[in-house]
């Protein structure tokens, strides 16, 4: 008796034994093996194997059944048999392995299914294999000599599992949640507000701009200030906010210390004011302040001196610049919005515009009349300024969300935590994302709650999550030995 060893793979063991039986006698193969190799073997002539099953032979199976046997399979039709001949021109059988001639004419193994975990582990995770991406992982198989059908596929399915590479990455926009509208009717009933800086070189002391900016009228309100901290809030909304504007219904801020406090938090519960923060590390929920503190620092940029120091002297002219500008949601300036009319500019005084031309009128009662039918006409314009912003939204809504990649999340599943600030790791080794983590409640408008390791509940958007693959389970290789079939 003769063991035959058969390292990792039990499938290799049809083709191994055809072989095997083949070498014995040159009509063995037709005597032994009536059925091709996803047929059954007589339990009466060669040992039972149990863990060797039908669905258990390599895709190959066919194609060295016809190099050893010349069988060709009985279920092909016409264009299948064709294809079959074509194909078969470029394998090659030698003794206990398959291969294929490639394009640029070498000899790569075929690679059973049970092997390609472990074949794309040593060429993607091991200490030669570099965690690269699809394209290059390939490329190292093919390297080895080494090939099967679906190698770009398998390849992409393990890596999307690997543990190491969950982690690193960034973040596009593909990754957002649907946007969500924020709607107002009423002017002045909500207000955004943020920081902007620090600025470098300071001017005149002043290193921040806190900007103030309403939902609805675009109109925008800013201050200079040395620091940003609760103080300089708190001069805004007493100096600014509520004495020229009025109680608003809700403030939304970020989650900074300077608007998360009780100082803060005590003026607005005594005004009756809702106070909305935005999940951690996602601006666009205050997106409105984002956009306009763009536009502030970009006519900033142009209009200050060479030193740069007179930035917060030139905020004035850079707040008027903005109110009179034409403003695509609503329609219109914030300035028209505010007052019901255009703002009058120098330059139509310098070149005699229609306006600055005209007698005053000093009839009190046509004068009434006129102002009241521009109360009713502001009226009317706010309300079309609603409705054009409603339309424009609902069109960026759509088309923001027909460019990003779905994502279903669900409670109990486990994901990945994007560090925005990259604060979580030190160093320049850092990993982008922190967990695994598990949902506990998928809230509205993007929102998740998420558990902590220690228990803790803590929110994040969803746009800054990715669902957790667990790490590809590699079978381990098995030993078969075989005796020789007894010949009559």
């Amino acid at each position: 008796m003769k063991d035959f060893h058969l390292s990792r793979s039990l499938r290799d063991f049809g083709l191994v034994l055809n072989h095997q039986f083949s070498s014995l006698h040159p009509n063995v193969c037709r005597a032994w093996l009536q059925t091709s190799l996803n047929g059954f073997f007589p339990s009466n002539s060669i040992p039972k194997i149990s863990a060797v099953k039908e669905e258990e032979f390599p895709w190959y199976a066919d194609l060295v059944n016809y190099l050893i046997c010349g069988e060709i399979p009985k279920y092909l039709d016409a264009y299948q048999k064709k294809k079959f001949f074509r194909d078969i021109n470029h394998y090659y059988w030698d003794e206990p392995y398959l291969y294929k001639k490639g394009t640029d004419g070498l000899f790569r193994r075929c690679i059973a299914e049970e092997e390609v975990q472990g074949v794309l582990e040593h060429c993607h995770g091991s200490a030669y294999g570099g965690h690269f991406a699809t394209f290059k992982t390939v490329q190292k198989v093919l390297q080895a000599g080494l090939w099967w059908p679906s190698m770009f596929k398998d390849a992409h399915g393990f890596i999307a599992k690997c543990y190491p590479c969950q982690r690193m990455g960034n973040i596009t926009r593909r990754n957002e949640m649907p946007q969500t509208p924020i709607l107002e009717v009423e002017v002045f009933d909500v207000w955004g507000i943020d920081f902007m800086g620090p600025f470098n070189p300071a001017s005149y002391g002043n290193k921040y701009i806190l900007v103030a900016v309403d939902y609805v009228s675009k109109w925008v309100e800013a201050i200079a200030s040395p620091t940003n901290d609760h103080k300089v809030v708190l001069k805004l909304f007493k100096s600014i906010i509520f004495p020229r504007f009025g109680i608003p219904k809700a403030v939304i801020s970020d989650g900074g210390s300077h608007f998360i406090n009780k100082v803060f938090e005590s003026l607005l519960k005594k005004h009756g004011v809702k106070h909305k923060v935005a999940t951690p590390y996602h601006p666009q929920t205050s997106g409105q302040v984002e956009v306009y503190n763009c536009q502030i620092k970009a006519i900033l940029a142009r209009v200050v001196g060479i030193s740069k120091r007179d930035w917060s002297t030139k905020l004035d002219d850079t707040l008027w610049a903005y109110r009179t500008a034409y403003k695509t949601p609503i329609g219109r300036t914030p300035f028209k919005m505010m007052y019901g009319k255009s703002c009058h500019l120098p330059v139509e005084v310098e070149y005699k515009a229609i306006w600055a031309t005209k007698l005053l009128n000093l009839d009190i009662k046509e004068a009434q009349e006129k102002k009241s039918v521009d109360l009713h006409e502001l009226e009317e314009i706010r309300l079309e300024a609603y409705e054009s912003s409603k339309v424009y939204k609902e069109r960026t809504k759509a088309f923001h969300d027909k460019k990003i990649s779905p994502k279903d999340f669900k409670a109990g599943d486990q994901v990945l935590l994007f560090n925005s600030r990259l604060k979580l790791f030190p160093g320049k080794l850092k990993s982008r994302w922190s967990g695994p983590f598990t949902i506990k409640e998928v809230l509205p408008f993007g929102a998740v709650s998420l558990f902590a390791k220690d228990g803790s509940e803590f929110r994040v958007n969803g746009q800054r999550l990715k669902k957790y693959l667990a790490d590809s389970v590699i079978p381990e290789g098995a030993t078969v030995h075989l005796q020789e079939p007894q010949l009559a």
